[in-house]
């Protein structure tokens, strides 16, 4: 609705989500219309609806609109439209969230995905390897598997491997086994899940020669695991966000075994890196803390139809703010130490409490909710709903994580709930999230 998409294409259903029918109570008038003509009050752009999967009343099957096509519509695309696009227009709208937890479209230009997918391909190697086969388990919604994935596919000639259509570890095992994989991309809960299974030592991994880490901090642990028990010569670790197309730093972990544990790589190509004090904008000396902040060719165009969200991030210099606490040495690599952002990232999925807690107030027991990120060995971080009841009421975990099933996101109810009787505030009566976290840590035995 807020791109104003004239088609969905869609499968019928995806895990727990059915995505058929929640086009059709959102826009009812699906099945009284004709296929490819409709006209909904509540989304007023929409026209038609595209199924992979199965055949829908009011919608197309995929098969119908490949079968439509004709040589008209290639001359159009490869002559007409083709000589009136600039590289400077959006190519992708992809969707994240703010610190508030309401998403926000990232616009990404070709310029923007094009140059981050070719770097991307020149650092790892592509073009010097007699072949490139990567297996893919990261989803393709993800800058990671649209960027590094397909769009490096499409400029360096590799080849994909998608082990399953949602995510399985022994999958990814047995498609680098049967198709010889020799690439491997992942987040560190991945690997970990990978690394974990009881009988990895009866697949023959011995095709690997590298592969990629992203999406949320990398457990030295792990990296020392992936090269002794996957064979995996060369590990790289990425660093980036969906507002940067997405990668910013990519490379091997420094030799020095402390620096393993945060260093994200060195600096893309044709792309500038500063750390910054968060309260003066100064640049800080190399070695100390402060927001990192990045320009270049891979920085978004903004957030869709928000500038003012745009201009909370990039500055009129085209310096973007991570909102990341980091800092860099004087061989270019870069650590990271914390988030300004109050953000959780579990496995890699990041989940913004605000979008947990507005869901969990409207329970009809919820008198307050506060919801952070504790540790966990495995994932990163666990979600933790930290909840006043309202006076009188009583209530128990499973009955709050019930309420939450098939209303939010799998990866989003609370692992942890825990009942309290108060915050710790600021003295402008402010909760202090970050003495929360450690009180829920403590009190978890964590």
């Amino acid at each position: 609705m807020q791109v104003q998409c004239k088609a969905v294409v869609c499968p019928t259903r995806f895990k727990t989500q059915n995505f058929c029918e929640m086009l059709r109570e959102l826009c009812p008038e699906l099945d009284r219309t004709p296929v490819g003509m409709i006209k909904s009050s509540r989304l007023p752009d929409l026209r038609m609806v595209i199924v992979t999967d199965s055949r829908q009343p009011g919608m197309l099957h995929v098969e119908d609109v490949m079968q439509a096509g004709e040589s008209q519509h290639h001359k159009e695309l490869m002559m007409d439209l083709q000589s009136k696009l600039s590289f400077d227009e959006p190519i992708n709208i992809q969707f994240t969230s703010g610190t508030t937890g309401s998403p926000k479209g990232a616009s990404l230009s070709h310029h923007n995905i094009v140059n981050n997918a070719y770097f991307i391909g020149l650092r790892m190697g592509f073009g010097q390897r007699p072949q490139v086969r990567v297996c893919v388990p990261v989803p393709m919604y993800h800058c990671f598997g649209s960027v590094l994935g397909g769009m490096c596919m499409a400029l360096h000639g590799i080849t994909l491997v998608f082990p399953s259509s949602g995510y399985n570890s022994r999958a990814n095992l047995e498609a680098i086994q049967s198709e010889k994989c020799n690439f491997i991309y992942g987040t560190p809960t991945m690997f970990t899940d990978m690394l974990s299974q009881q009988d990895l030592h009866k697949y023959d991994l011995s095709s690997i020669e590298a592969g990629i880490m992203a999406g949320s901090p990398c457990p030295p642990e792990i990296v020392r695991k992936m090269i002794t028990d996957m064979n995996m010569k060369e590990l790289m670790i990425a660093y980036g966000s969906t507002e940067n197309s997405p990668i910013t730093f990519l490379g091997f972990p420094q030799d020095n075994e402390e620096l393993k544990i945060n260093t994200v790589g060195c600096i893309m190509s044709h792309t500038e890196a500063k750390v910054v004090d968060p309260t003066t904008g100064e640049i800080v000396p190399l070695g100390a803390s402060g927001e990192l902040m990045i320009r270049g060719s891979c920085v978004m165009h903004g957030y869709w139809d928000d500038p003012e969200k745009t201009r909370e991030v990039i500055s009129q210099d085209r310096w973007y703010r991570t909102g990341d606490t980091a800092s860099l040495n004087s061989l270019g690599y870069c650590s990271i130490e914390g988030r300004i952002k109050d953000m959780i990232i579990r496995g890699g999925e990041n989940i913004y409490p605000a979008e947990i807690e507005q869901f969990l107030y409207t329970h009809p027991k919820v008198q307050e909710v506060q919801v952070v990120g504790v540790k966990d060995e495995r994932l990163g971080e666990q979600v933790c709903a930290c909840i006043r009841l309202r006076e009188g009421q009583t209530s128990t975990a499973e009955e709050i994580r019930a309420f939450c099933k098939g209303q939010i996101s799998h990866f989003k109810i609370p692992h942890y709930v825990i009942f309290v009787d108060s915050y710790p505030l600021t003295a402008s009566g402010k909760i202090k999230k970050n003495i929360l976290k450690e009180e829920m840590e403590t009190k978890l035995g964590l």
